[in-house]
């Protein structure tokens, strides 16, 4: 009976004040501290919550309220927007209790919390990998879940996301062009093939990426302005591999933005390409 009053208790705002708050922090009454964290979840008091629960986890350990804690505990940190910590707990949950009441929901928001920490594409990715990774143990654990396909499109927007980074890179090297070495130990050389190289890896570890127009055109662009800075004897060969280039682009986007330019790159490498080839 003591629980449900303690409860009521809570529940009409006795916990509103600070001095109620000091009062659960000093308590030893761990039954009392349980249903105060309870109560100040209940009404978005996450970091009091958090406080009196980071307490309680390892006391709990193995009682009945210490599944219920755990899970508690990582939610307080999602709902206050640290969101490393929360997956960290979500993990520690899930881990510990594989077949818990609330095993699902943790590896779905330890995955949802990583996605929502990823940074932007231009920085480093390592955190967009492992929220890949959690997202598709979910759905491996809970292939009919409610909630697929909402980690399905998480995941598509972390590879997108991917993809920029790694578009970006090509587009650097290709923007970087040709350089000129100005010691004995470095020569006249480009940095096109490295844009053709890294344009190609994306494309074949996502070939369904909305970057995909994007990302061939680059191909073609960095093979023909290699084959133009070609040394004569290599220069149709190279010129050559940019018309095939050009087939294999026109074919995919008949309807492309870009096809004035592939028509003018095609135009001009056919001059230097013997018309029996």
């Amino acid at each position: 009976m003591k629980k449900y009053i303690v409860i009521g208790l809570l529940s009409a705002g006795v916990l509103s004040s600070c001095g109620e708050y000091n009062k659960v922090l000093k308590s030893t009454d761990y039954e009392y501290k349980y249903e105060a964290a309870k109560a100040y979840f209940a009404k978005g008091q996450n970091s009091r919550a958090a406080t009196i629960l980071e307490e309680l986890i390892p006391i709990m350990k193995g009682t009945s309220n210490g599944e219920e804690s755990l899970y508690m505990l990582a939610m307080t940190y999602y709902n206050q927007g640290d969101f490393v910590t929360a997956s960290h707990y979500f993990n520690t949950y899930y881990t510990t209790y594989p077949r818990g009441t609330y095993t699902e929901l943790a590896r779905f928001h330890s995955g949802k919390a990583l996605y929502l920490d990823t940074p932007e594409p231009r920085l480093d990715q390592s955190s967009t990998y492992k929220a890949i990774d959690e997202l598709q143990m979910f759905l491996e654990y809970f292939p009919t879940s409610n909630r697929r396909d909402i980690a399905q499109n998480m995941i598509f927007e972390l590879q997108d996301k991917l993809v920029e980074k790694e578009y970006l890179s090509a587009k650097l090297y290709y923007d970087l062009g040709s350089y000129t070495g100005n010691t004995v130990y470095s020569s006249t050389g480009n940095n096109y093939l490295a844009a053709v190289v890294t344009a190609q890896n994306i494309l074949r570890e996502y070939p369904y990426t909305q970057r995909r127009e994007d990302l061939s055109i680059l191909i073609l662009r960095a093979k023909y302005d290699m084959a133009k800075e070609s040394v004569l004897e290599k220069k149709a060969e190279r010129m050559r591999e940019t018309i095939d280039e050009y087939y294999a682009f026109k074919n995919e986007f008949p309807d492309s933005k870009y096809m004035k330019e592939v028509e003018a790159i095609f135009k001009d490498a056919s001059k230097y390409v013997n018309d029996e080839n």
